[in-house]
């Protein structure tokens, strides 16, 4: 569907790419990955062809429909929430136009048949777009990603930009391309939206490329990883490099591939070298002949034409020591009867738990019921309307905010930043802290204000982490930050010995890091023991047994109705009650084997395979034995 050859980019002196090639099918689910600034948007961009390229060729499929979801889009509109998403649909709108039009035309003039074609050919193309589905489709998406019911008849200009792009990717997601391009398109979304659009997009006909920074996403979605990597240049038959390479299987599976082709690479190199050191002796011992001296120069003429193999920079290992805190009680933070209004709405009420000394708890709600709210409360930048927040004996807590464009000294350098926060520790000892993070010397001396958004949040968490604080109040720590770069971050928290709260719309990272999840509703909270997978599934064992329970009332009404007066009818209808109930049974069995894995093991993935299947089934079985019963 899109075939792209030898495409070269670079903006001034800074190359961004070079020489990648790459087919792109129409069911490929691609993870296009790298570290920022690699080219991974920029890619994207030509792709779609909104960015020119110094070289190289990109050809779409005749007729393929290529829809691209930028990271941000200014999006103005006077229309409501709905009527915006339904503009996905103008040309099904052009058309039942054309045809209410047609019709009344036919009235006064029933005999004409070019007016008669017309209207047959606009009849058989509504027949194929059925308007009132497609109009009930775009609610269905447009709740997945978030929004209430009570919502769709607001106005778009009402929304923040964040709820805007909900807005774009849902229009975009309702055109039914044949192949999308996304560029981190779960940015904008919570935890619970992301999870509706990762089923959206498994279950999707069409393919795409995602550049996305959750590893979990990755691994879940994706068939094959694209890399960009400036840094390696991948050896091409033709004797040119290529600064790309595309791996086969999920994001795991890359990782795997990639420190396999290293350890290759790092053998061919040593090989290499070795061989050019015994031709280089030999060729110093010919130069002491005079009679081989000839042949020393062009034996050292073919050594300088050896196309060198180079070796990517290592990475660093990282070690952190973090300054000593001091012991807070066992108790660092009670929240007692909260609830919090905006006028005459309230967000939530009822709220009421508390934080044991050591703990990583995640706070975990969609967007709107006032996961921020409620966080802002206990880091003390909104009052408390009605209840009390107390932080416990002893606790020195440190907040990380979402906007570290706004916390951070643009104008200074990074290092002063970071010293003026923390003039009690030595300069040496921030620099070693700070070479932890991926800032070199040179990276220290730059102004706050010409670093990226996942540099400037990563100074921001530097800041944070060097206050000696036994608690750490953490506002989507993870924001703009690449995967190598939330891999330290992670293994810095999970180091971390004091007590952590904190909000993210990263799967992987709420996985790994989270002690405890805190749900939050408009009646209160829940609080579930155990990590991010753990909850999810007794998530989903709660909704089980529900659907279990209305089955269950659905099949003694549906029991009260007149059975079948015929034998054959009788004995079909007891198989399928004995079938559904088998069916019940295996759902159950298989549901409690999940405590028994291990998530992201084949095992687990077979597990929910199955699971699935026999819910298909239940289904499909529960329909044909209401069908027989009416």
């Amino acid at each position: 569907m899109i075939n792209a050859h030898n495409l070269c980019l670079s903006f001034g002196e800074q190359p961004i790419f070079k020489n990648v090639s790459f087919t792109c099918n129409p069911t490929d689910r691609i993870g296009l990955v790298g570290r920022n600034g690699s080219g991974k948007s920029t890619l994207l961009k030509a792709i779609a062809g909104k960015q020119a390229l110094d070289d190289g060729a990109i050809a779409v499929a005749k007729h393929a429909n290529i829809c691209y979801l930028p990271q941000e889009v200014v999006l103005q509109s006077t229309k409501s929430i709905l009527d915006e998403t339904y503009t996905a649909f103008e040309f099904v709108a052009r058309m039942k136009e054309k045809k209410d039009a047609l019709e009344n035309l036919l009235a006064e003039k029933p005999d004409n048949v070019g007016i008669l074609e017309e209207y047959a050919h606009v009849c058989s193309e509504l027949f194929e777009h059925d308007l009132d589905a497609l109009q009930a489709e775009a609610k269905k998406v447009l709740m997945g990603l978030g929004f209430k019911q009570s919502q769709l008849n607001e106005p778009v200009a009402s929304l923040s930009g964040g709820w805007k792009m909900r807005v774009v990717l849902a229009k975009l997601l309702l055109q039914k391309a044949d192949f999308y391009l996304f560029d981190e398109p779960t940015n904008h979304l919570d935890i619970v939206a992301q999870e509706w659009f990762l089923q959206f997009l498994k279950t999707a006909p069409f393919g795409f490329m995602i550049v996305c920074h959750d590893r979990y996403f990755l691994n879940e979605l994706c068939t094959l990883i694209f890399e960009l990597d400036p840094a390696l240049y991948y050896a091409l038959g033709s004797g040119e490099r290529s600064t790309a390479k595309m791996y086969a299987g999920n994001y795991t599976t890359y990782e795997i591939q990639k420190e396999h082709d290293l350890a290759l690479l790092e053998s061919a190199f040593k090989t290499q070298q070795k061989d050019i050191k015994q031709k280089m002796e030999t060729i110093d011992r010919f130069r002491a002949s005079a009679s081989k001296a000839k042949m020393a120069q062009s034996m050292l003429k073919a050594v300088e034409k050896i196309e060198r193999i180079e070796l990517p920079p290592k990475p660093s290992t990282i070690h952190f020591t973090f300054p000593p805190i001091v012991q807070p009680g066992k108790l660092v933070l009670t929240v007692r009867n909260v609830a919090q209004s905006f006028g005459t709405k309230q967000i939530f009420h009822n709220v009421h738990f508390e934080v044991e000394r050591g703990k990583k708890l995640a706070l975990i709600a969609p967007n709107g019921v006032g996961k921020t709210t409620l966080f802002n409360i206990i880091a003390g930048k909104l009052p408390v309307q009605t209840g009390t927040v107390e932080l416990g004996h002893n606790v020195k807590a440190v907040v990380f905010d979402q906007d570290q464009t706004a916390a951070l000294k643009l104008e200074k350098t990074v290092l002063e930043n970071l010293y003026e926060a923390h003039q009690t520790i030595h300069e040496q000892k921030i620099r070693s802290f700070a070479g932890s993070f991926l800032f070199g010397s040179d990276d220290l001396a730059k102004k706050v204000k010409v670093l990226s958004g996942g540099e400037k949040n990563r100074v921001g968490m530097i800041k944070v982490l060097l206050q000696q604080a036994n608690v750490l109040l953490l506002d989507e720590p993870t924001n703009h930050l690449d995967i190598p770069s939330k891999d330290i971050l992670l293994h810095a928290l999970q180091t971390y010995q004091g007590t952590i709260v904190f909000v993210s719309h990263d799967h992987d990272f709420v996985s790994k890091l989270a002690t405890d999840i805190i749900e939050l509703s408009a009646d209160g909270v829940s609080l579930y023991p155990g990590n991010y997978e753990l909850y999810l599934y007794r998530k989903r064992q709660t909704e089980s047994e529900q659907n279990q329970t209305n089955n269950k009332h659905k099949s003694e009404s549906l029991a009260k109705k007149q059975k079948p007066e015929s034998t054959v009818g009788r004995n079909e209808v007891g198989a399928l009650e004995r079938t559904i109930e088998k069916l019940e049974k295996d759902i159950v069995r298989i549901e409690q084997n999940f405590t028994q894995l291990i998530y992201g093991t084949p095992e687990f993935a077979q597990a929910q395979q199955k699971l699935q299947d026999a819910k298909q089934k239940h289904e499909q079985a529960v329909m044909q034995w209401e069908a027989l019963t009416e």
